[in-house]
C-alpha cells in the first residue's frame, strides 16, 4: 500500500515513543499541530505506525525561538537495526539568540554513517512553520527546504560505496537535549531557565510503499518518485543547490581533513 491517497495525519499514521505527557496537539491560526516539549525531566518523541522502502516523507516544521543552545529537534527515517543501520537524519542544532539555526544531515547505509554536513538556515526557522522533505529512490536521496536541495547523497553502489536500499525504514521525530556536542561542539549549554522548549509538526505527507504491505512496489518502476524526473536533480534545482553549497554551509565531512586525511570514497565519487 502506497500513503498517496490522501494526506498523512498523526493519529491514523504516528504513535507516541518517548514521554507521551510531553506530546500533545495544538489548534490555533496555524491549524491543527503536534507539540513536542523539553524540559528537564523529558524530551519528547514520536514514530510512524509503518516502515517504508523508498518514496518521499515531509513535515511542516516550526523551531524553538529564541534561546535555544544545547538542543536538538530532529525529522529521520530510520531501519531500527542494531548494527547495519540505515538512516537519513534532519537535526536542527539550537543556537543563541539571533544566531543562526544550523541544520545538520547525514546518512547512514550499511550500518556505516559518520557523512555530516551542516547548512545555516537562511530563514527564521522558529517564526513559521517551513517544509523540510526526503525524497529516497534507486538513485540517490535529496534532503530539501522549502523544495530547495540542500544535500544530495547519490547511488555509487557501482563504484563499491554502500547506498541505503535494502530495508525498509520507519519516520521519526524528536526533541531532546544534546548541549554535549549540538551548539559550537558542546560550548554552549541548554539554559534551563528559558525552559519549558516547545516545537510544532503538522502537515504530514507520506508518499511511500509501506513495507511489508508494498513489498511488491519498492521496485516498481511507475513509483512517481522513481521516475526520469526525479532521478537527478532538474536545472533549476541544481541551480538553488550550488547556491547554498556557496552560500549557506558551514561543515562538510568532504573536507575535513582531521577527521579524514584521505577523502571518503562516495566524496570522490561526488555526492
Amino acid at each position: 500500500m502506497c500513503v498517496n491517497g490522501r494526506p498523512a495525519t498523526f493519529w491514523e499514521d504516528f504513535h507516541i515513543t518517548w514521554a507521551d505527557d510531553h506530546i500533545k496537539q495544538t489548534s490555533g491560526l496555524n491549524g491543527n499541530a503536534i507539540q513536542l516539549v523539553l524540559d528537564q525531566a523529558s524530551g519528547s518523541g514520536f514514530a510512524s505506525k509503518k516502515q517504508y522502502l523508498f518514496g518521499r516523507v515531509s513535515m511542516k516544521i516550526k523551531l524553538i525561538p529564541g534561546d535555544s543552545a544545547g538542543t536538538v529537534t530532529a525529522f529521520y527515517m530510520n531501519s531500527d537495526t542494531d548494527t547495519v543501520r540505515d538512516e537519513l537524519d534532519f537535526e536542527f542544532l539550537g543556537n543563541r539568540s539571533g544566531q543562526p539555526y544550523t541544520v545538520q544531515t547525514n546518512v547512514f547505509a550499511h550500518g556505516k554513517g559518520d557523512r555530516e554536513q551542516r547548512v545555516n538556515l537562511w530563514f527564521d526557522p522558529s517564526a513559521d512553520f517551513h517544509t523540510y522533505s526526503i525524497l529516497w529512490n534507486h538513485y540517490h536521496v535529496v534532503f530539501s527546504v522549502d523544495e530547495v536541495p540542500i544535500r544530495v547523497y547519490k547511488n555509487n553502489e557501482v563504484k563499491g560505496i554502500p547506498y541505503p536500499k535494502s530495508q525498509a525504514m520507519g519516520i521519526y521525530s524528536t526533541l531532546w537535549e544534546a548541549d554535549d556536542w549540538a551548539t559550537r561542539g558542546g560550548l554552549e549549554k541548554i539554559d534551563w531557565s528559558k525552559a519549558p522548549f516547545y516545537a510544532y509538526y503538522k502537515d504530514f505527507d507520506i508518499e511511500a510503499c509501506a513495507i511489508p504491505d508494498g513489498v511488491s512496489c519498492t521496485s516498481n518502476p511507475n513509483n512517481w518518485w522513481e521516475g526520469l524526473n526525479y532521478r537527478s536533480l532538474s536545472p533549476l534545482q541544481a541551480r538553488k543547490y550550488r547556491w547554498v553549497r556557496v552560500n549557506h554551509m558551514v561543515y562538510d565531512y568532504c573536507v575535513d581533513k582531521s577527521r579524514y586525511p584521505v577523502s571518503p570514497p562516495e566524496c570522490l565519487a561526488g555526492i
